[in-house]
């Protein structure tokens, strides 16, 4: 199991203009330019309701996407595209995808392949993609499902999933710069307790489970929505999470934080409002846990969408709430366990290459001291030979006499 650690997520257009040539291959089908807009909620329609009367959300959804997380000043400060833009770079991920997925030549070595596909159109559009199979163990594009289309919300391609003015992260009151994910770090060797809890199989290296729930730009961007009359349970198919969210209920008070946080939701209207606190520190966002406060509401808004919002909010990091906007679409399939710990492989390997290269360190250290040339011996000092061997110390000034008062 390699668990890629380059967690920006979705960065196709940071690194593309918008004028490439149109490509041979086509991305999977949009609707015909007659059919209704499914990110368009129309006149007349209303989300179905289950048993309990409440807006069904259920059934099984995808939050795949070429659109990042934060938009890219590279290319566009636009925060929409015009939809013959947004065609035109799906053309061209679709084509550098199936150009980087063709098969290789069986008697290439493995670092022709990789002069090769590091010379791919894939990797000028997803520069991250190198990680994924770049290094030992990592994967090829036939692991990886990342998405092939511009976020469409509400009749808009989006540059970016957040809504901010300038598609950006606003900036913490400290000025520190937190990671956007928290508990990934990679270079502590001492022990499995200090690697990385996706490495451990706890949680994805991603924020899938969330909140805010959001794709990772590689693959299992996969969730199963399950309602009851006093429950909301999302599975996440990375890492087999299932986020519980208690309806009608209050926040935990025994100073417990879940992975997931402290999720409580309600219903206003068609819409679902979920509340999450007590986010463990392990999951901080940019740095907030303590007092992060993160708001997402799920609004079923066509038979094939479920339109996606997060506010995030803590008074002691940011100087006001901020957020993003996505829609849910219908997955192909079902979801199948994530069996993370029965395929970690990684980590054992992870942890015997560390006491390996320790071991040969040691090795290395002790071959060259004992290959050092012996110390060259001392110049013999001044003073004269005394009986018996050895030298009398050589003359010097007088010394002081030293009268206590």
């Amino acid at each position: 199991m390699r668990r890629l650690m380059v967690l920006a997520v979705g960065t196709a257009l940071c690194t593309t203009g918008l004028a490439a040539a149109a490509p041979a291959a086509k991305p999977a089908a949009r609707p015909a330019a007659t059919a209704a807009d499914p990110t368009i909620p129309q006149p007349g329609w209303a989300p179905p309701k289950n048993a309990w009367g409440q807006p069904d959300l259920s059934g099984y959804w995808a939050n795949a996407t070429l659109t990042p997380l934060t938009r890219s000043r590279n290319i566009t400060d636009k925060p929409r595209l015009t939809a013959a833009e947004a065609h035109q770079l799906e053309g061209v991920f679709t084509k550098a995808l199936e150009d980087a997925d063709k098969p290789t030549d069986p008697n290439e070595s493995t670092q022709a392949v990789q002069n090769q596909f590091s010379k791919s159109e894939l990797l000028k559009l997803r520069p991250d993609f190198a990680a994924a199979g770049g290094d030992v163990g990592g994967y090829n594009v036939a692991w990886i499902d990342p998405g092939t289309h511009v976020m469409e919300v509400n009749g808009e391609y989006r540059t970016s999933i957040l809504t901010t003015p300038d598609g950006q992260i606003p900036p913490r009151k400290d000025g520190k710069r937190g990671g956007f994910f928290g508990g990934y770090g990679r270079d502590s060797y001492d022990s499995y307790e200090t690697r990385s809890i996706g490495e451990r199989c706890i949680m994805g290296f991603g924020r899938n489970a969330g909140p805010p729930m959001l794709a990772n730009g590689y693959y299992n961007n996969d969730y199963y929505i399950i309602q009851t009359g006093d429950t909301v349970a999302i599975q996440v198919e990375l890492i087999h999470d299932t986020r519980i969210v208690r309806l009608n209920g209050t926040h935990r008070t025994d100073g417990v934080r879940p992975w997931m946080g402290d999720s409580i939701g309600h219903y206003e209207g068609n819409t679902l409002v979920i509340e999450t606190t007590n986010i463990p520190e392990r999951e901080s966002l940019m740095g907030s846990w303590k007092n992060l406060k993160v708001t997402e509401r799920l609004t079923r808004v066509s038979p094939t969408r479920i339109n996606y919002q997060f506010t995030v909010e803590d008074p002691d990091t940011w100087a006001q709430p901020w957020g993003g906007e996505y829609d849910f679409y219908p997955m192909k399939g079902i979801i199948y366990e994530y069996a993370c710990h029965e395929g970690n492989y990684a980590l054992p390997s992870i942890l015997a290459g560390a006491r390996r290269a320790e071991k040969e360190a040691a090795e290395a250290a002790a071959a060259a001291k004992a290959s050092a040339p012996a110390p060259a011996a001392a110049a013999p000092t001044s003073g004269k030979v005394r009986p018996g061997g050895g030298r009398a110390p050589a003359p010097g000034p007088a010394p002081h006499l030293i009268i206590a008062s």
